[in-house]
């Protein structure tokens, strides 16, 4: 924990903040590896354990995204729990789904433990950036998320290992309790931390929706598309077109993450650099170029290496939320974080299944759309515009001028 949280620059944190940013490590540590372990044994387990058909594992993979469309229920939640407990209940609670999975092999129970998990899981990761946001200043919050982006990655790679060691000695029954119990451990201890400090803008305990923050909402929809696409099709093209095999798709998972681990704490750093425009501009190009040729491409080299290159360009989205921080009313983060998070999902509730629709006319469909979305996204982009502010400013700094009316719509 010490080197990576050295990683960042030691007089860019304070003592103050030290505390959050050790909670932050290891809540997002356990989280990832709780879903990582859930996500790489569910498909083995369904068909092996369970025996489900293709249409129940498609009715639990779209009810464990109803939960990522519910997060604007954080608002309300936060009237009655303080935010960095939430965070760490969500992680015990995605533990807990976790754990109990395999304990009884039946349908209803699957989806009943796939809702478990993924409200602690959609629940810490709204809270997660709210609190980086909050308790770091716009210089420090692309490095923090960057590290924190990094870190997921090598937790990644870590759940993969622990799966592939436990699978040699144990069942499914005992690999999820293992995973699950390992994960709800450390959302438990984080239920007895207190990182917090008085020195950060009380938040507004209702759902709010501003004109000022449009293009935020408009930039976090267009994000939830491109991630349905490159989540849903970018895999089944590699599998049902390339045909690549379970090898070559764990040596890619592989891959992908030791790549974003060394390259996410860079992605931070050039936001501060060039800005979060400039950023979001190459993500999007980016993705014009990559979804056109997973369209066209007949090249299985080349359609590994887009695979590599989409897995990179989506960390760049971390820039949408920093330039919310730079433009936001700082008691607006908590509020705001959980109707991004819902208007992210909300393509998950519809795309799979009418990418699927089209997919089935012409597999090159979803990723013109893609390309398209692409485009918007691009457009959109550069209108990011930030005020100028001092380097480093610290918007975890209560104001009588924050915690003012703005005079927006708030619902």
């Amino acid at each position: 924990m010490q080197r990576l949280l050295g990683r960042i620059n030691p007089g860019a944190i304070t003592s103050e903040q030290r505390p959050m940013l050790r909670f932050l490590i290891i809540m997002t540590a356990a989280s990832t590896i709780g879903l990582q372990g859930y996500t790489i044994l569910f498909n083995n387990f369904a068909a092996e354990v369970v025996h489900l058909d293709g249409s129940q594992v498609g009715i639990v993979q779209s009810v464990r995204e109803v939960p990522g469309f519910l997060t604007l229920l954080l608002v309300f939640i936060l009237l009655f729990v303080r935010e960095h407990r939430l965070a760490a209940l969500s992680v015990a609670l995605l533990g807990l789904g976790t754990a109990i999975t395999a304990l009884v092999p039946t349908y209803g129970w699957v989806i009943f433990t796939t809702v478990v998990m993924s409200f602690g899981f959609h629940y810490y990761e709204s809270t997660n950036q709210s609190l980086t946001l909050q308790y770091f200043s716009t210089a420090v919050s692309p490095l923090v998320f960057g590290r924190l982006r990094a870190l997921g990655a090598i937790s990644s790679v870590a759940a993969g290992l622990l799966v592939y060691v436990l699978g040699a000695v144990t069942q499914y029954r005992e690999m999820y309790l293992a995973i699950g119990g390992l994960v709800l451990v450390a959302g438990l201890w984080g239920l007895m931390q207190d990182p917090t400090h008085a020195g950060v803008v009380p938040q507004r305990k209702k759902m709010i929706l501003k004109k000022r923050y449009s293009l935020f909402y408009i930039l976090t929809l267009l994000s939830g598309a491109r991630r349905q696409i490159f989540v849903v099709f970018s895999i089944l093209l590699l599998v049902q077109v390339f045909h690549f095999s379970v090898r070559d798709m764990t040596l890619l998972f592989i891959v992908n993450n030791i790549v974003a681990y060394i390259l996410n704490s860079l992605i931070g750093k050039a936001i501060n650099k060039v800005g979060e425009r400039f950023i979001s501009s190459i993500e999007y190009t980016g993705v014009i170029v990559v979804f056109l040729v997973y369209a066209f491409s007949t090249s299985k080299t080349l359609v590994m290496f887009m695979y590599i290159v989409d897995n990179i360009l989506y960390n760049f989205d971390v820039a949408i939320r920093t330039y919310f921080q730079k433009v936001a009313d700082p008691a607006d983060i908590a509020s705001s974080m959980s109707v991004g998070f819902t208007i992210n999902h909300i393509a998950a509730v519809f795309l799979p299944a009418l990418g699927g629709y089209f997919w089935m006319l012409d597999y090159r469909i979803p990723f013109v759309a893609g390309s398209a979305l692409g485009v918007v996204s691009l457009v959109a982009a550069q209108f990011m515009r930030v005020p100028a502010k001092k380097a480093g400013s610290d918007v975890a700094t209560a104001t009588p001028a924050a915690l003012a009316p703005s005079g927006e719509t708030a619902v």
